[in-house]
């Protein structure tokens, strides 16, 4: 049986892409997983997730990464929560993998309806390939499923290139992008005092932006 792992890397942070990964692999090769010792992304060091993520790739059947831009995401909750926005993600990573069954992390605090929304989407658009495909859908599925982990994997590693690339192509060091990270603010008010905007590479909905535009810090 053909399994996919979904997960995301980076849906809360002010600054930058959020990459959606999955990994498709045949169900007999999760041992190889397991022996590889994936676990969740956030509890494994940056130079352990890029040796895995070389190796995930290795056992899998395919590996799929949607990148989801600042501006993207954006445009998107002008006209849709976070929570459907994930929904819609996921079932875009669907549709480039048709497994015959899916397990994702649940970005929802009612994991089975998250499961149940991505299947009703994806079967808008492959109303036959869904008819055969379920999904599991689990918090904290990165730590309970090793092809999450794997999905976890290597959407976290594919963001972090995404960061550095920024932080290259505009010499700025803006810290970790969390809205919680003092170096971030003190970035993002530094910038907006010089340029009396902030930079594309920012999601201006999040409340943390429209604070400094919207008060003029």
């Amino acid at each position: 049986m053909k399994i996919v792992g979904i997960d995301e890397a980076g849906k809360g942070p002010v600054i930058g892409p959020m990459c959606v990964g999955g990994v498709m692999m045949d169900e007999t090769k999760l041992s190889a997983l397991k022996n590889l010792g994936v676990a969740d992304s956030k509890k494994i060091s940056p130079k352990m997730r890029s040796r895995l993520a070389g190796q995930i790739k290795k056992y899998s059947d395919e590996v799929f990464i949607l990148e989801i831009s600042a501006g993207q995401i954006d445009e998107l909750r002008k006209v849709m929560s976070m929570n459907q926005i994930m929904v819609l993600t996921f079932s875009k990573v669907l549709e480039q993998l048709h497994p015959e069954k899916a397990y994702v992390d649940a970005a929802d605090v009612n994991a089975e309806r998250f499961g149940d929304s991505i299947l009703e989407k994806y079967s808008k658009q492959y109303p036959e390939k869904a008819k055969d495909m379920s999904i599991i859908s689990k918090h904290q599925a990165d730590a309970i499923y090793p092809v999450v982990s794997a999905a976890s994997i290597v959407a976290k590693v594919r963001r972090d290139e995404m960061i550095e690339e920024i932080k290259a192509e505009y010499g700025v060091d803006f810290g970790s992008g969390y809205p919680s990270d003092p170096k971030t603010k003190k970035f993002l008010a530094d910038w907006f005092f010089e340029h009396k905007e902030l930079p594309d590479f920012v999601r201006h909905s999040w409340k943390t932006a429209s604070n400094i535009t919207t008060s003029g810090v």
